[in-house]
């Protein structure tokens, strides 16, 4: 079956999505933000809630907020004083999740030339999520403490709408629960309310593809592996 160039867009901009770790100091656009944004507003949710929020950093807002987490990130005692408010990942890894969840890493670290021994380098990598790896823009999603596990589901709906509608403008993204541990220190300096959880973290920018780790492309589990046509016998 031959695609319409109208599906062949919607794929490729589907398809084309993966998570940029370094990014070209080119503004992104304010009216390209907004749309961008706009577009993923139409995201669903269940009765129409729209539970997402979004912050916007750009110049030296996002710089404010890299250099209070970065000061307590590269402090381990005072590193440990903060928690994630959520669990993001299973308090017990099984395979085959935890085997992937070792080979993106590790295939990351060998193109950047980090080995298994090299504690600090692998910690300085980390530490580049809190810079939004460069990224001229960052985005902090928060949801309502009310809403419930539906309307948290809605929300990857939504997100995934934004790293779509950014890849079919020609930009990149990469989604950051890293953030997650650090919401107190987010809450301050961006003056989030008290009834609002941080979800996530978002670097948006173009991608600088003479990096090296713009070069990682993380495998897919073929769809007979995850599917399955239930029909009768």
């Amino acid at each position: 079956m031959i695609s319409t160039p109208e599906q062949q867009a919607v794929d490729a901009a589907i398809t084309s999505r993966r998570s940029i770790r370094a990014y070209l100091p080119q503004a992104v656009a304010r009216d390209d933000i907004l749309t961008i944004l706009r577009v993923a507003g139409r995201a669903p949710s269940g009765t129409n809630t729209q539970p997402w929020k979004v912050y916007v950093l750009e110049g030296e807002r996002k710089q404010e907020l890299s250099s209070a987490i970065l000061a307590i990130y590269n402090d381990p005692e005072q590193a440990r004083l903060h928690t994630e408010e959520y669990a993001y990942y299973p308090s017990e890894w099984v395979s085959p999740y935890i085997d992937r969840r070792r080979k993106v890493g590790w295939d990351l670290y060998a193109l950047l030339g980090l080995t298994r021994d090299n504690k600090a380098g692998m910690a300085a990598q980390h530490g580049r999520n809190y810079e939004f790896f460069g990224a001229p823009v960052g985005l902090i999603f928060t949801i309502d403490r009310v809403m419930e596990q539906g309307s948290w589901l809605d929300y990857g709906m939504f997100l995934q709408s934004v790293m779509v509608a950014a890849r079919g403008r020609g930009l990149d993204t990469c989604p950051q629960a890293a953030f997650t541990q650090y919401h107190r220190v987010i809450a301050s300096v961006l003056n989030i309310p008290d009834n609002e959880t941080v979800v996530c973290g978002m670097s948006l920018g173009y991608a600088d593809m003479t990096k090296i780790e713009n070069s990682l492309i993380t495998e897919r589990m073929p769809v007979e592996e995850f599917v399955k046509f239930v029909v009768k016998d």
